[in-house]
């Protein structure tokens, strides 16, 4: 993949990225409060909800709508035309799956500034592809990357180093650098997950970081909130923990977000297929592009894509072999 013309772009609006220190008449208090709540660009201020914001800073109400609105104006968050949009999404550097035929699939790999599900049942590939993502997106732009580094939340205990290491030799690369740019949390429960997400926002410029994975977002919700007297709140904490990740998706240009997804089988389906994602209408829209995968013959897997704004419903086949994911 060729290095578009517009990568310069991208890196002037990244080199030009306020920090907190630009917002006029704030003082070093409040600062430290916003940078305790994990915000640190201009940017991510005004894309904060008020009533996170108070809760999670401490800061009274009016002083809150004060900086949000100011953050808000620098930014120029109104209305712009559908030109200036169409401009920015052909400017995106897409991030290589290591599969043509998963790339196709996908518009060109995985987008940032968007959220990507992969949903599917045990040992369909969901991990394998998160690992694969980990390396590829220290890769060159020429070569599919983002030249940046990974932030995986493991939440299952799946995270390997080995495969790491597997995939980085394939690309003729030094897997001891690749490991030193891959930073991972594990989760133990469903707080300390969301807790890990928001400490990621910190991290983000400091460590250069271009890819997210939450490896997979719904384990510990669905094994401690159990019982129907429990859903409303699941869905509703579940609901702001996605939130976090699109805004950390929309906050930086060249940020990939992905989550991985378990699945449940409907009773009630006769015909058909009764398998569906878990958590409901909640991750369903929450989630930018949901790609469903499933097993095809031997080391065969299939993705097919249910639901993106700018992509088809259609399939694609790829292969998971000890070198990594290829067609």
């Amino acid at each position: 993949m060729a290095k578009k013309k517009s990568d310069s772009i991208n890196s002037d609006k990244n080199s030009k990225e306020l920090t907190l220190d630009a917002l006029p008449g704030i003082g070093p208090a409040t600062l430290k409060k916003l940078k305790d709540a994990g915000i640190i660009t201009i940017r991510s201020l005004a894309l904060y909800p008020l009533s996170k914001l108070i809760e999670e800073s401490g800061l009274g109400e009016k002083t809150s709508l004060t900086l949000i609105k100011t953050a808000q104006d620098i930014e120029k968050m109104g209305f712009k035309s559908a030109e200036k949009i169409w401009e920015k999404r052909r400017a995106l550097n897409k991030l290589t799956t290591s599969s043509n035929n998963l790339d196709e699939l996908l518009g060109g790999g995985i987008e940032p500034g968007s959220v990507t599900e992969l949903f599917g049942e045990y040992r369909t590939g969901k991990t394998q592809v998160a690992h694969q993502l980990c390396v590829n997106v220290q890769l060159s732009y020429e070569l599919g990357g983002l030249e940046g580094n990974a932030l995986y939340i493991d939440t299952e205990g799946t995270f390997r180093p080995e495969r790491i290491i597997n995939m980085a030799e394939a690309k003729d690369l030094d897997y001891n650098q690749v490991l030193k740019n891959i930073i991972v949390g594990r989760a133990y429960n469903s707080d300390h997950q969301i807790l890990l997400t928001k400490e990621s926002s910190k991290l983000i410029k400091e460590k250069n970081i271009k890819l997210i994975i939450v490896d997979s977002i719904i384990t510990h919700f669905r094994s401690e909130y159990i019982g129907r007297g429990t859903l409303s709140s699941r869905q509703q904490i579940l609901n702001s923990h996605i939130h976090d990740l699109l805004r950390l998706s929309e906050t930086y240009d060249e940020l990939a977000v992905m989550f991985t997804n378990q699945v449940s089988s409907k009773p009630d389906v006769f015909y058909g297929n009764p398998i569906t994602h878990t958590g409901g209408n909640i991750i369903a829209h929450g989630a930018t592009i949901r790609v469903f995968l499933r097993k095809g013959k031997g080391e065969q897997r299939v993705a097919k894509v249910v639901d993106a704004p700018h992509l088809p419903e259609a399939d694609a086949i790829f292969s998971i072999t000890d070198d990594g994911i290829i067609d």
